[in-house]
């Protein structure tokens, strides 16, 4: 599943939000302040950045289906993985494919597999640790500076508030800014979607998301891919320690164009069982224990 959507959609939910942080539950049709918004911007965009943080110590479990198009969609391929933090990002160790469960020699192969990532990034000497981390540095980078640039990317019109998924929410929709101008092929992007967001107003964290296509974005001027108009892709995120919200649902539907080859995608991930793990040592500590309680099996039952 591509992940730069979700990247577009957090930084585009960074761009603003309303209300203020300290006032009791405000009126659904008093409309925030221009310096309510900005500092709610402010609030939000630093609340982004941390959590952005916080998810490189947790595992989570992440059930991904490729469906048809259709009002009635059937499933084309139906996996779970166990998500887990390597210390230059994460593993996906597959647990289930169409409702089967791997083979337990095959869990034990990825377990090792994360383990070695482990004590690859416990080594800084280590040269394979060296660039990894400054891939994984510069990959933060850049997400970093688009959540940070996205302020001036998009001009913001308030809908008023409504509670979803709970959460008592102030609604934006958020329009590309004629006046922006991208510096990288991301940003770029940014310049063909609008996006509707949904921000909890007690907390000024990203409830939901949603971003449709306006226009095509082309990849090395057409040549290497295109994804086409149309093209919608939605996020929902909660709580799950004070203070850290996390992606739980993400749905991407579109047509995409891969040199000549042109394909519709229909996809639908749902997160769930995050659990913070914590620095590699600490995970490092986890997965010898499952190893240990995982007997070695050279062959299948």
């Amino acid at each position: 599943m591509p992940r730069w959507p979700l990247v577009l959609l957090i930084a585009a939910a960074s761009a603003i939000s309303g209300g203020s942080p300290s006032a009791a539950r405000p009126s659904t049709d008093t409309p925030p302040t221009a310096e309510e918004l900005h500092e709610r911007a402010k609030a939000l965009i630093a609340n982004q950045h941390a959590n952005d943080a916080a998810i490189e110590q947790y595992e989570r479990f992440e059930r991904q289906m490729d469906r048809a198009a259709g009002m009635n969609p059937r499933v084309l391929d139906d996996k779970e993985y166990r998500v887990v933090p390597t210390g230059f990002g994460n593993y996906k160790i597959l647990v289930q494919q169409d409702g089967k469960d791997v083979a337990p020699a095959e869990y034990r192969r990825q377990l090792q597999k994360w383990a070695e990532a482990l004590q690859i990034s416990m080594n800084p000497s280590d040269p394979r640790a060296r660039d990894l981390q400054a891939k994984f540095d510069k990959r933060m980078h850049d997400r970093a500076e688009l959540i940070d640039a996205m302020q001036e990317a998009f001009t913001p019109k308030w809908l008023g508030r409504e509670t979803k998924n709970g959460r008592f929410c102030d609604v934006l929709e958020l329009v590309p800014n004629p006046q922006y101008h991208p510096r990288s092929l991301l940003q770029e992007a940014l310049t063909h979607v609008t996006v509707k967001i949904w921000v909890d107003h007690a907390s000024n964290q990203l409830v939901r998301g949603e971003a449709s296509v306006t226009r095509d974005i082309s990849v090395g001027g057409g040549i290497f891919g295109k994804l086409y108009r149309g093209g919608v892709f939605a996020m929902d995120q909660q709580e799950f320690a004070p203070g850290v919200w996390l992606p739980v649902r993400l749905q991407y539907d579109y047509t995409i164009r891969k040199f000549l080859f042109t394909s519709e995608e229909h996809q639908l991930m749902e997160a769930t069982r995050y659990k913070r793990l914590g620095t590699p040592k600490d995970a490092f500590a986890v997965v010898q224990a499952e190893l240990a309680k995982t007997p070695h099996q050279d062959s299948d039952p």
